[in-house]
């Protein structure tokens, strides 16, 4: 199929229609009014609005220093804004909290650890006695596939473990959203494609609302509801896109026309063809060392 033959990323099937008329009736977990950062003279966020619903999945993709990860932190209290709010069931979010589960590309679990310690921790943290602490730790492992390593200590685990670990961790308390910053970023190809049906199947499976950022256009087009496209310098709304792919989503919709017109739209958004021509203009390549060989002649 063609890039003519593509169909336009705004064109949505009845079901998936229906989908978005009943998700925008749902209530409203978080709410982004006004919000702007600035980091001396540079202006990182500017005038960012955004209403997230119950249960919706957000992914945020921009070029780099669009400010996506600023934007994740001050979502998650880490940060303050310049001015704005944050509201999270119509309360100011103003530091971190319990209602927010936060994930990072890093492995941030305690060393020392094991993986059940590592999720019993904040649940020992926010009052849970032992006991109870154990059991619902018990549970988060079983659901994230890893029963056979709960005395397992990080250093014995793999990349993609760690983070099912982490994700555990970070959902163990119930928060109301789970705020991922390109917590897929460091892994393989093959590893990446697993964690992301693992975290689709937990998301089904449980009343959570997340808020995701990454930098792969595959990866936010197969994941999210809605996709909120940054652009840099300052980093501003480029445009919220409805992504028209059916829910549930599986790897077999990767080539799909809605796929490929939604992913074609936001690379536009992100690199416009005036600009990597542009950049092409100011290629400059420069031979470093002489060697005799045809190599430039085969293409």
């Amino acid at each position: 199929m063609t890039e003519k033959e593509l169909p336009s990323y705004l064109d949505q099937s009845p079901e998936v229609k229906d989908r978005f008329d009943r998700l925008k009736q749902r209530p409203v977990t978080m709410e982004v009014k006004g919000l702007n950062k600035q980091f001396g003279e540079v202006t990182a966020l500017k005038d960012i609005n955004l209403k997230i619903h119950k249960r919706e999945f957000v992914c945020v993709i921009g070029p780099s220093g669009c400010g996506k990860s600023t934007l994740i932190r001050i979502l998650a209290g880490l940060e303050q804004a310049s001015s704005g709010q944050v509201l999270l069931n119509g309360e100011a979010v103003t530091e971190p909290g319990p209602e927010r589960g936060m994930v990072f590309q890093g492995y941030t679990l305690f060393p020392w650890l094991t993986v059940k310690k590592n999720i019993m921790f904040g649940l020992l943290e926010s009052g849970y006695d032992k006991g109870t602490a154990e059991s619902e730790a018990r549970e988060w492992i079983n659901l994230i596939g890893l029963t056979k390593f709960e005395n397992s200590y990080p250093h014995q685990l793999s990349g993609g473990m760690k983070q099912r670990v982490a994700i555990a961790r970070a959902l163990a308390n119930r928060p109301k959203v789970l705020l991922m910053d390109e917590p897929f970023g460091a892994l393989d190809a093959q590893t990446r494609a697993k964690m992301q049906a693992y975290l689709l199947e937990i998301w089904k499976n449980i009343d959570i609302t997340v808020f995701f950022i990454t930098h792969d256009l595959d990866e936010a087009v197969y994941l999210a509801d809605r996709i909120l496209v940054l652009k840099a310098n300052p980093g501003e709304v480029q445009e919220v896109v409805e992504v028209p792919v059916p829910q549930p989503r599986s790897p077999d919709q990767f080539m799909n026309p809605e796929f490929l017109a939604t992913k074609q739209h936001i690379e536009e958004l992100i690199h416009p063809p005036s600009e990597q021509e542009e950049d092409d203009d100011h290629l400059n390549l420069v031979r470093m060392v002489h060697v005799n060989d045809d190599v430039g002649s085969v293409f």
